[in-house]
């Protein structure tokens, strides 16, 4: 049976990778506790609290056959707020974890970035050749940990694989993450029977990707030795208009509730979508509509 550490495995995807691995292989979670999701694991689960700067992460990644790095200060504004301490973490934790699988006999780094690496669309859909100008600290460290396991595995032979999340939602998700945090913020008002708030006119467009797309990627990722030293979108392919979404939820919620429009925020990106064409030519096949995943998100699943 496999050994598989997951870093950040008490968030948002790690949980749900936790959740997919524990019946088919030994699952060890390594968490902070920083930004924890959810407090309880599956049964025979290991947990162990501690960071991925740590000397101890690095033993356990000696320890483990796959790696699955999902551990990160995530926080845009909190980048912005503190661009060392998200240095520390996105690029001297990840680092930390690469170093040790250089000497260790690993089959798999799977290395988790973003879609904030893109920075403002120059076309669309984004494909992973798009250039790469990311507009904050968090976005430069993302990129910055890619670049690492990729000369990790040109240089060391690492076998690492990077995958760029576009706009990952799920009941565990942080309702303050800015890229699928709008969903959470929507279900909070139509719920409580207030408006959803739209800053611009809802014409915005975004990828929203279901969680357990996402972990199906990752479950190729792991398995797939043509995905070694490559870097994949994780996304539906599909924009999404942020007017529509609020719809969406006022209906499920059959809410008698009308969208706000407030003025446009500065900065704010307004079309992104992902091109999954290289994943799909791997097999990677994203199953639930945003209609069922949004119904399931009521749902707490």
């Amino acid at each position: 049976m496999q050994k598989i550490l997951i870093t950040g495995g008490l968030g948002q995807v790690g949980s749900y990778l936790v959740d997919r691995l524990c019946n088919i292989a030994e699952v060890t979670v390594l968490d902070n506790y920083s930004s924890t999701t959810r407090e309880f694991v599956p049964e025979g689960v290991k947990v162990v609290r501690d960071d991925i700067l740590s000397q101890c992460a690095r033993e356990m990644v000696l320890q483990n056959d796959v790696i699955i790095h999902t551990a990160a200060q995530i926080s845009v504004a909190g980048s912005i707020e503190d661009p060392l301490f998200d240095a520390r973490n996105n690029v001297f934790g990840t680092l930390n974890l690469l170093e040790a699988a250089r000497s260790s006999d690993i089959s798999r780094f799977v290395y988790f970035s973003s879609a904030a690496v893109y920075g403002n669309p120059e076309y669309l859909p984004i494909d992973e050749a798009h250039p790469q100008n990311p507009l904050s600290p968090y976005g430069a460290s993302k990129l910055s940990g890619e670049k690492y396991c990729l000369m990790y595995n040109k240089a060391f032979g690492v076998p690492t694989v990077c995958i760029r999340p576009f706009n990952i939602y799920s009941p565990r998700q942080n309702p303050s993450n800015p890229y699928s945090g709008v969903i959470s913020k929507f279900m909070e008002q139509v719920k409580n029977n207030r408006s959803p708030v739209i800053f611009g006119d809802g014409s915005q467009t975004r990828d929203f990707v279901s969680v357990h797309d996402v972990v199906e990627l990752v479950l190729l990722a792991i398995e797939n030795n043509r995905m070694e030293g490559e870097v994949f979108n994780a996304g539906t392919g599909t924009s999404t208009r942020i007017d529509a979404l609020a719809e969406v939820i006022i209906d499920i919620y059959d809410a008698d509730v009308h969208i706000e429009f407030k003025d446009q925020r500065s900065g704010d990106i307004i079309h992104s979508y992902s091109d999954i064409s290289k994943a799909r030519s791997i097999g990677y096949r994203p199953e639930v509509k945003l209609a069922d995943g949004l119904k399931a998100f009521i749902n707490g699943q």
